[in-house]
């Protein structure tokens, strides 16, 4: 489909954008889950009333999460200057891209905030 415009008929690309965050998403709540029980099971925080009790915890649950955010906006704007060169509709990819990128800068406003307590 040369000669496809930038607000061109996508050909199913909102779809794999869409499932792409999604996908991005899961996999930074997983990896929340994850150093969550990681931290909460550490002998460092057995008598704290929290499982944030230092300086290790804070940042593995603040940086881990964020930096699959980080990766999957990189691939996001990656798709979408590989579209740009095939000529084909792009904007989708790069919205994809800056939605993660300000969902990783909201995490990580959020974490600094509560991990400087």
């Amino acid at each position: 489909m040369a000669g496809v415009g930038k607000y061109g008929s996508d050909g199913g690309e909102y779809r794999r954008a869409a499932l792409y965050v999604v996908g991005v998403v899961g996999l930074a709540a997983i990896v929340f889950g994850l150093v969550n029980i990681w931290a909460a099971s550490r002998s460092a925080c057995e008598h704290a009333h929290t499982h944030l009790c230092d300086g290790a915890a804070e940042s593995a649950i603040v940086i881990g999460p964020s930096a699959i955010l980080l990766l999957g906006g990189i691939g996001a704007f990656v798709r979408t200057i590989q579209r740009l060169r095939a000529g084909k509709s792009w904007p989708t990819w790069q919205g994809a891209g800056w939605f993660l990128f300000i969902l990783m800068t909201a995490y990580l406003a959020i974490g600094a905030g509560t991990a400087a307590r």
